[in-house]
């Protein structure tokens, strides 16, 4: 997780020295681009720290060392539903969610709906049978 963190902190001090020098440049009176410049340097660290937290738990992975094998990191990487019809259901109340933003504010109720629908459909598509709740 070392280079996935670096990854995000990295851009974090890019983007807090670009906005202190925007700050300064501005005379810190622009009311939007510094704070969203700020904002960005935030997002960036905490992802950042996110990762290092998630390197002190987990410690070295395979793909951290330079003399891992392919064969460390084989087995089951969880469960994947191929065939699940749900994705599309919830991609359809995003398209309608879309419209609703260009035509009128009324098409969001039904895009809500038929989105939440297809969110409790796809987390719920397993729990059926022995591993019902």
């Amino acid at each position: 997780m070392k280079i996935e963190s670096n990854v995000f902190f990295l851009p974090g001090l890019f983007f807090l020295f670009i906005g202190l020098v925007y700050g300064f440049l501005t005379h810190f009176k622009e009311t939007v681009g510094f704070p969203a410049i700020l904002l960005t340097a935030g997002l960036a660290f905490m992802v950042g720290v996110y990762f290092k937290m998630l390197e002190r738990r987990h410690g070295a992975r395979p793909e951290d060392r330079e003399d891992a094998e392919i064969a460390e990191l084989s087995g089951d990487q969880g469960l994947y539903a191929p065939w699940s019809w749900w994705p599309l259901v919830m991609a359809l109340g995003a398209a309608i969610a879309f419209v609703a933003m260009a035509v009128g504010w009324w098409l969001m109720a039904p895009a809500a709906i038929i989105g939440t629908i297809g969110v409790v459909g796809w987390v719920m598509e397993f729990s059926t049978g022995r591993f019902a709740h």
